[in-house]
């Protein structure tokens, strides 16, 4: 029997890096409620706060498949 694993650590890891400042990576994952904080975070930092998705998407990258499934798939956890 084959485990079918959703691939969302790359286009995660990509949408954080590139325009984390949108916070579509959050988003993308389904984590609407620490996404519109992330949004608030940036107007309120005028764009500092864009760091940390950025740092997020370089964490996802490394992370092995399953361990970012395991925790931010099925684990959800919302941040770092």
């Amino acid at each position: 029997m084959f485990l079918i694993v959703p691939k969302k650590k790359i286009p995660a890891a990509l949408l954080g890096i590139l325009v984390g400042w949108l916070a579509l990576n959050k988003f993308y994952l389904g984590y609407t409620k620490e996404g519109i904080i992330q949004l608030v975070l940036n107007v309120i930092t005028f764009g500092a706060a864009s760091i940390i998705p950025f740092i997020e998407g370089i964490l996802y990258l490394f992370m092995s498949d399953k361990q970012f499934d395991d925790t931010y798939v099925y684990g959800k956890k919302g941040w770092l």
